[in-house]
């Protein structure tokens, strides 16, 4: 268990990693006048620098040289790199058309498409409040599907590209920056050849939108970075319980910018599937929450069992000691 400090520092680092994802959406509004396109281009483009000058700082290097070794692990860096491109591309696209309510549901359904995706592909087994959970969630989508007479693709694309993400990255096994800066590496080129096409096009707003514009398209690389440097501060900290908890914060934010700061329309038919995503996501934590207690209790008992073991196999070595040591003290009348 970590020291009461450190889980303090844990839950401020994991609480700034994640409000500052669910404000994300701010940031993109500010650049709403350009292209989806171009602005995930300057993103992964000054990602790269930003990684670079991490690295140097904490002077982690020693893992690149082992990952260009191995095929397989940067077949897997690509897969990633690519998945999150299509995640961002269509947030970025979601937040300035419109539609931060559809994208914040999507990182509410993530974690149960999380789940899924551990039956289907790890072959997990389920609870039986995870499965209700999951249901649930099916239901919300279900209800909103028919309402709207369409299925809800951008929240479901999200909550599928991020958890596919987060599936590829099991595989991958390096941690929050050296993972960052390998799939940023990979974005670096192909984001710097949309640049130059645009470029070509005269439809670039890197030098026509002017100062400001700049400097916040250059800010992309931090703004990525920052929250995932603050999360990987919390992930050493924490148990994977509360950082679990705390995941709910970014959609939370992003659902209130969307409802109070950009106005968009929340019908009764939305209310309705944005209830039964909730009351899943309330399911799943309490199930998450008894689960912990449970291990806990079972480690708090298996580690008394053990230090009650010991010490009754030290009494007893004890007490065989000195039964042997009396019969020799006897057989010996020059010793007192």
């Amino acid at each position: 268990m970590p020291p009461q400090s450190d889980q303090r520092t844990g839950l401020v680092y994991g609480t700034a990693a994640y409000v500052m994802w669910g404000l994300l959406p701010l940031y993109w509004h500010l650049l709403g006048d350009l292209a989806p396109a171009e602005i995930l281009a300057h993103r992964m483009v000054w990602s790269l620098p930003v990684a670079v000058v991490i690295l140097a700082a904490l002077r982690r290097w020693s893992w690149v040289r082992e990952l260009v070794r191995q095929p397989k692990r940067l077949g897997l860096v690509l897969v990633c790199a690519a998945v999150i491109s299509v995640n961002w591309f269509l947030y970025i696209w979601a937040v300035n058309s419109g539609h931060v309510l559809e994208a914040s549901l999507g990182y509410f359904i993530n974690p149960l498409v999380s789940i899924a995706f551990g039956v289907l592909v790890l072959r997990e087994r389920l609870r039986p409040l995870q499965w209700t959970a999951v249901g649930v969630g099916t239901a919300a989508v279900v209800v909103m599907a028919v309402a709207y007479g369409k299925v809800p693709w951008i929240s479901l694309t999200l909550a599928f590209t991020f958890a596919t993400y987060g599936l590829v990255k099991k595989g991958v096994k390096l941690g929050g920056i050296e993972g960052f800066s390998a799939e940023t590496a990979m974005q670096f080129l192909p984001a710097l050849g949309i640049l130059i096409f645009l470029g070509t096009r005269g439809e670039v707003g890197f030098t026509s939108g002017g100062v400001g514009q700049m400097l916040l398209l250059m800010g992309c690389g931090v703004a990525t970075a920052l929250p995932l440097i603050a999360f990987g501060a919390s992930a050493v900290r924490l148990p994977l319980s509360v950082l679990g908890m705390l995941q709910y914060l970014a959609p939370t934010f992003q659902f209130v910018l969307g409802l109070l700061v950009f106005h968009e329309e929340m019908p009764p038919e939305r209310w309705a599937g944005f209830g039964l995503v909730w009351l899943a996501l309330v399911v799943l934590t309490y199930d998450a929450i008894r689960t912990a207690r449970s291990a806990r209790t079972a480690l708090v008992t298996a580690r008394q069992a053990a230090q009650d073991a010991v010490e009754e196999a030290v009494e007893e070595t004890a007490a065989a000691l000195a039964t042997t040591a009396q019969p020799a003290a006897q057989a010996d009348p020059a010793k007192p």
